[in-house]
């Protein structure tokens, strides 16, 4: 028990800063005579620190899934995405290699002839997992083993109009490139049929709506995603009631607090639950075959309503549905449903929002999703690092290129809501490794602010964007662990 006690005593709170300038680890020092190791000057309360309101207004409409029909094909979005790129990358194309740039369909090429096509990429790949592969058990087949990258050597780069395809080669890198993304290519057909390309452009940022002016004072947005609840770590729920009790100002001393008063909004992105709450037999073993009568995401469900419970009572929260999280599979996720949170939803500081999500808070236009697209593009292209990826759809002007070939989605047939049509100011992905963010500047003077919000289970991370400066810095709680508590041990003996 005393150890126990000394343990949680020893909890920590550590912010590190990306940035020069104000951020909120400095709205946070300690004040004059506010220690917690002080006497308190008198027997009141305290000070109380109003939390600084900001205006909402939810922009994800386009997402929301109205009448679903699934008996469409997905060859509707792939046209419907190529119709509406098709004018905004023949005007870039114009802009790069000149007004005299000749552009041509695929059925109109003519060989040897310096042009330029526009069309969706499509990368043929020999170790994507198939279906067919899959159900050819009749025929011997191995099973296929599960790979963190299905890219090889003998993939094959392949652009398609409405009309034809033709083999791409030359100055395009393969690896790097996923199906799904419409882009721009200069070059030629030779007689072999094949397109050598001598350059390409994406589509890159849209038009951006300033920013408001802002006061002087910095407002603060909390981004975390991953929080795993009904995981077997005990560490990552101390981490969690830690971050609760810092947005609240529940925890510190009185500069502590008035920092935490400037945290204007909460924005959860995605895996709530952990995957360990996932019951893969539960659709398929008979009911009376197992002893299980609920699932194993129900007190998980509960749980996370008594966390939301504490955050609503004292700031706005945002609620992204993820990969393990009760609502449907395919983007875009839809809200989770109000009944399964009695006791927050009660609230009208709790909004449940769709998976992707868009918002303007305070005129600052925000964009995310929870980080299915990111992991699916890192699977099936040589990019690494989610923050690269993440500028990348950004520049293709598009959320999720590879869905619908390898991310499910709905089969949208008149428009592709993915398109991203106005440039966002902050632009995050959820449930990343690390922590990593960047300010990039557009050519027609846009500034965007990219996040990968970090996974909070095993990273025990939350950021902060600053909606005055656009900057962003890591919050890292921090706890004995119990190689600590064991090394402890040793030295006491």
């Amino acid at each position: 028990g005393l150890l126990a006690g000394l343990r949680l005593l020893a909890v920590g709170v550590f912010l590190s800063s990306c940035f020069g300038t104000v951020m909120f680890s400095d709205l946070s020092v300690q004040k004059d005579g506010s220690s917690l190791l002080c006497r308190p000057a008198s027997d009141d309360q305290g000070p109380v620190f109003e939390r600084m309101s900001l205006t909402y207004t939810p922009c994800s409409d386009h997402f929301k899934v109205g009448e679903r029909s699934f008996s469409r094909q997905y060859a509707h979005i792939y046209a419907a995405r190529l119709m509406q790129m098709r004018p905004l990358l023949t005007e870039r194309a114009l802009q790069k290699w000149g007004s005299d740039v000749v552009i041509r369909r695929l059925c109109d090429l003519q060989i040897g002839e310096q042009c330029c096509i526009v069309g969706t990429l499509f990368k043929r790949m020999d170790l994507q997992p198939s279906i067919l592969k899959e159900i050819s058990e009749e025929h011997n087949l191995l099973p296929q083993p599960a790979r963190a990258k299905y890219i090889s050597d003998v993939d094959e780069l392949i652009l398609e109009d409405e009309l034809q395809r033709i083999k791409l080669e030359g100055k395009i890198d393969r690896d790097k490139c996923v199906t799904g993304s419409v882009i721009a290519i200069y070059g030629a057909e030779r007689n072999d049929g094949k397109f050598t390309v001598e350059d390409f452009c994406t589509a890159d940022l849209p038009m951006q709506t300033p920013r408001p002016p802002f006061l002087s004072l910095s407002r603060f947005v909390l981004l975390a995603s991953g929080l795993g609840l009904g995981s077997s770590r005990a560490d990552s729920m101390l981490g969690l009631q830690l971050l609760i009790d810092m947005v609240t100002g529940q925890l510190g001393d009185q500069g502590e607090q008035s920092g935490a008063a400037t945290i204007s909004r909460v924005l959860l992105a995605g895996n709530l639950l952990s995957q360990n709450t996932q019951d893969k037999d539960a659709s398929t073993k008979a009911k009376y075959l197992t002893k299980k009568t609920q699932a194993g995401s129900v007190d998980a469900i509960r749980l996370l309503d008594e966390l939301l419970l504490q955050l609503v009572a004292s700031v706005p929260v945002d609620v992204m549905p993820g990969q393990y999280d009760p609502t449907n599979y395919t983007l875009p996720q839809q809200p989770l449903h109000r009944c399964m949170f009695p006791l927050s939803s009660v609230h009208p500081t709790l909004l449940l929002a769709s998976n992707p999500y868009q918002a303007a808070i305070d005129g600052v236009k925000f964009l995310g999703t929870s980080g299915q697209n990111v992991c699916d593009i890192q699977r099936y292209s040589s990019r690494d690092s989610h923050l690269e990826i993440l500028e990348e759809t950004l520049r293709l002007r598009h959320l999720a290129p590879t869905a619908p070939d390898t991310l499910g989605c709905y089969p949208f047939y008149q428009k592709d809501p993915f398109i991203l049509e106005e440039c966002p100011h902050v632009y995050f992905s959820g449930n990343a490794p690390v922590f990593e963010s960047k300010l990039i500047k557009g050519t027609d003077g846009q500034e965007v602010l990219l996040v990968t919000v970090p996974d909070f289970n095993s990273t025990q991370t939350v950021c902060l964007v600053n909606l005055r400066t656009l900057e962003c810095e890591p919050v890292t709680f921090s706890a004995f662990s119990t190689d600590d508590e064991e090394s402890e041990m040793n030295i006491s003996h």
